[in-house]
């Protein structure tokens, strides 16, 4: 259904990257915490249209674009780009929006204009049949 009110929806979270999350040389931090993050933002799409949290069913076109680093503050964004019967389909895209800057000092940070997009998805969510459905 193309005229769907729901469509559209943005749902947007934003979260500073612990340093306790580092795992890798140059501070880096693994993809699954970004997907953890979408996961997050999907739970609330779930809320919002369903009443719901829902279940993250899966993952496709998957794209790791640039890094993410302790001291980062990552924007994760869904929007709802199809509505089915019982799942809906979320584009995600994540963004650095503030970087640590430990040339200039210990707890240096500077925002980032434009911010960098680092990862994208789409993720497929699934709700509960509405009661009384068929």
């Amino acid at each position: 259904m193309t005229d769907d009110p729901r469509l559209g929806l943005v749902v947007t979270h934003r979260r500073y990257v612990p340093h306790a999350h580092a795992h890798y040389g140059g501070a880096l931090v693994d993809g699954a915490y970004t997907l953890g993050l979408f996961g997050d933002v999907a739970t609330e799409v779930a809320i919002v249209l369903d009443g719901d949290e829902g279940l993250l069913a899966g993952w496709s076109e998957v794209s790791f674009l640039g890094p993410v680093r302790a001291g980062d503050v990552l924007e994760a964004t869904c929007e709802v780009v199809r509505i089915g019967r019982r799942s809906r389909d979320l584009r995600c895209t994540a963004r650095v929006v503030a970087r640590s800057r430990p040339e200039r000092g210990p707890s240096a940070a500077g925002v980032l204009d434009p911010p960098e997009v680092v990862v994208t998805a789409i993720a497929t969510l699934v709700v509960p049949t509405p009661a009384g459905a068929p």
